[in-house]
């Protein structure tokens, strides 16, 4: 007994093959997308594991019962950075998304070998997104676990390169629009965003709303006035138009 122990505590579990990533531009602009706007969404919940391209051990002893998602999302687990993730070291707690972003290299293996191994597992939904629209119809699909089986997700079909399916394990629904792949959140009616996207947003807004306090300015109505029409403080509106008024 003691000398397992000790083999097992010896057993190193990579945390990659050591080969390099080779992915094409428009996967890696999906994975970043993806693992940066669940990160944000999730940003206020400290018990939301959200990962992309790194391994998953499930099998104590067995470096080779691994597989690496694309991007998979956990729940019940602390949020904290991870080399890897351990089944057996987060209280047995499988990752309950998964999200594929299939290519001409990993389509057979996303199709046939992971569903069977995520089903295994109990990762309650596993999604496919087709980028290149070379391989699936439609380009995105879904799995969901309904007893120890996967089931098709509807899809709400608009057109070939624009649907949508919903995922009960976010909370949010996937949409393919005109080929481009965004999370939309179905309580506020907006699309996820990374932070570089969200701090695009946030300056657009904001000069637009400084061109419009010039403007009134500019036409005669007082400093009090403007602040009182936007609702803001009069020390806002003077750090936003950049001068003392």
């Amino acid at each position: 007994m003691t000398v397992f122990t000790q083999i097992e505590e010896e057993i190193e579990y990579p945390s990659s093959d050591g080969e390099p990533m080779a992915e094409s531009d428009i996967t890696r602009d999906y994975l970043t997308y993806s693992v940066e706007a669940l990160k944000l969404h999730f940003q206020g919940r400290s018990d939301v594991y959200v990962s992309a391209n790194s391994f998953v051990y499930y099998e104590e002893g067995n470096k080779a019962a691994v597989v690496a998602p694309d991007i998979y999302v956990v729940f019940g687990v602390r949020k904290r950075k991870r080399d890897n993730y351990k089944i057996w070291k987060e209280a047995g707690i499988a990752p309950q998304f998964v999200l594929e972003i299939t290519s001409e290299t990993t389509q057979d293996v996303d199709q046939e070998t992971k569903p069977e191994t995520y089903r295994t597992l109990g990762i309650r939904e596993y999604f496919q997104y087709d980028p290149s629209g070379d391989y699936l119809n439609p380009i995105l699909q879904g799995l969901r676990l309904v007893n120890n089986q996967y089931e098709p997700i509807p899809a709400n079909n608009i057109a070939f390169d624009t649907l949508w399916l919903y995922s009960e394990v976010l909370g949010l629904e996937l949409h393919i629009v005109s080929g481009e792949l965004r999370f939309r959140n179905p309580q506020t009616g907006e699309f996820l965003k990374t932070h570089e996207e969200e701090q695009q947003a946030r300056i657009a807004a904001e000069s637009a709303l400084q061109l419009l306090i010039s403007n009134l300015l500019n036409s005669g109505i007082n400093l009090e006035q403007v602040a009182q029409m936007m609702n803001l403080s009069t020390s806002e509106v003077q750090r936003l138009i950049g001068r003392d008024v």
